[in-house]
């Protein structure tokens, strides 16, 4: 039988660590996932997810994440029950992460300003000549937008 579960989402809030009475660390928190599709409105829906997650790794979450903190999961589904303050029966699914990875530096996490340059542009350096290579995404990252246009190549530059 199989059961793993990768996610990449952002926290909803900062992760709750907690340790048990035998001293094992363990942390939960909520990931807010994207669905890879827009709803009837066109609009963009999540799920919230819980995650679990023990020991060193959960120090780690704890320490390293916080509310709106991009991160990937990689884990397992879990099912357990336990009887409320009520008296019925409470059924909790959540993520048991045995990975947790941490996709945004600490300087670019929630909040920071990060730098998003939409051209760049490397030099290469043959036998003295300089020729430039510039990708420009502006086309929306489309490489064949131009498909079925001639290309203009001089024979010098080819290596055959």
């Amino acid at each position: 039988m199989m059961n793993r579960v990768v996610l990449v989402g952002r926290l909803t809030k900062d992760p709750e660590l907690r340790y048990t009475p035998a001293g094992v660390a363990v942390a939960t928190f909520t990931l807010a996932v994207n669905r890879p599709f827009k709803n009837g409105q066109g609009e963009q829906e999540a799920d919230f997810i819980q995650c679990v997650v023990w020991r060193k790794p959960a120090e780690n979450v704890a320490n390293f994440l916080k509310k709106g903190s991009l991160a990937g999961v990689d884990g397992r589904v879990q099912t357990r029950n336990y009887e409320g303050n009520d008296g019925k029966r409470v059924y909790v699914t959540e993520i048991v992460a045995e990975s947790v990875q941490f996709l945004e530096s600490k300087q670019n996490g929630a909040g920071g300003s990060t730098s998003n340059n939409n051209q760049s542009e490397t030099n290469y350096s043959n036998d003295n000549k300089t020729s430039s290579y510039r990708a420009d995404r502006s086309q929306n990252g489309d490489s064949f937008a131009n498909e079925g246009a001639p290309v203009d190549i001089n024979p010098d530059d080819l290596p055959f």
